[in-house]
């Protein structure tokens, strides 16, 4: 396909879109599902839009196959946005229609791969499950140029949840990209990017992870969850017991993250308040931790110690254990002794 058919084609894909753009507008009620299929109907458009004007500046509709293309530089959705069930409505969209609207992609100099994915991965991850080739506009892009479009992309969109924005100018920064340059990204100013950043920076990655996007919480509630995690002894211990539990594991991402946050509100008893902790040093590396409490401790090894060395340490616990016992008894006798 020619560009200029190609830029055709998407022209009158452009035009059907603001047809039922004008059609929903009629209609307007105030039904969540009409309100829900109107929104959806402007982001196609506004997508659109994007992918016209990179047309305009040079850009050409390609079929690239799915096994040619890599993954983004830096992510900008938690990876459970790509699993079938997340995608289902997408996938069944363009079995049923085709993919209407392009990605963006670029060739980058020594990759593994002809082709990076700046913007669509849903797309992209939708036509995997198909089996089909996905239809992308290929340009010539800076990494600036790239994260920028990225983030353009998802600004539009208006679907990436507050806490995949702060995560998002968080990785930009930590790839060493300039403030001025994740504002542009995420049209932000520059102190709200330093309030998303210090958000992020604030809570462990893991955590906000197992949380999830929680896409109906905002700013001040997570602003707010900030804080309890910040002023609290253990946030870490009283996170980690919360989504330990099944119920809250396999609820929705909202529920998880009041879960968490209910439980980082309470009285700091039990186990904040009952117990103290100390690392298991080796070398100067931290191998584990033992939390001493008034019936019980608990020794925990990190995730980075090998399965042999915890195996050869429970091997040992017989022999360890009568050490510690002549040790003790050898201690008495010369109390007695003294005495």
């Amino acid at each position: 396909m020619s560009r200029k058919d190609s830029k055709g084609l998407f022209a009158n894909v452009l035009g059907n879109l603001e047809n039922s753009t004008e059609t929903v507008e009629v209609h307007r009620s105030a039904s969540p599902h009409l309100l829900k299929v109107a929104a959806g109907v402007r982001q196609m458009q506004e997508r659109s839009e994007l992918a016209e004007r990179l047309l305009k500046d040079g850009g050409q509709i390609i079929e690239i196959e799915p096994g040619e293309i890599m993954e983004s530089a830096i992510p900008d959705r938690f990876l459970s946005a790509y699993d079938e069930a997340s995608i289902a409505e997408l996938i069944e969209s363009i079995r049923e229609h085709g993919q209407s609207t392009p990605g963006l992609v670029r060739s980058v100099a020594g990759g593994l791969k002809p082709f990076q994915i700046v913007f669509g991965r849903r797309r992209l991850a939708a036509v995997k499950f198909l089996g089909i080739k996905f239809k992308a506009i290929a340009r010539e892009l800076t990494d600036e140029e790239a994260i920028v479009l990225q983030g353009e992309e998802n600004t539009n969109r208006h679907d990436l949840s507050f806490i995949e924005r702060c995560l998002f100018a968080q990785s930009q920064e930590l790839a060493g990209y300039r403030r001025d340059v994740i504002c542009k990204s995420l049209s932000t100013g520059k102190s709200h990017l330093s309030e998303m950043i210090r958000i992020a920076t604030g809570l462990p990655r893991d955590i906000v992870l197992q949380i999830g996007p929680a896409p109906d919480i905002g700013r001040r509630r997570w602003l707010d969850f900030e804080a309890r995690w910040s002023s609290h002894k253990e946030p870490a211990l009283v996170a980690e017991a919360v989504l330990g539990n099944d119920t809250v594991r396999n609820s929705p991402s909202e529920s998880r993250f009041a879960a968490v946050f209910d439980a980082l509100n309470k009285p700091q008893t039990s186990a904040a308040t009952s117990s103290s902790t100390a690392d298991l040093i080796a070398h100067g590396l931290v191998l584990g931790q033992i939390q001493y409490g008034k019936s019980s401790s608990k020794l925990t090894f990190n995730k980075s110690v090998p399965a042999g060395f915890i195996d050869f340490i429970a091997g040992q616990i017989e022999d360890l254990h009568d050490q510690f016992m002549q040790h003790a008894n050898s201690g008495t006798q010369t109390t007695k002794s003294g005495g």
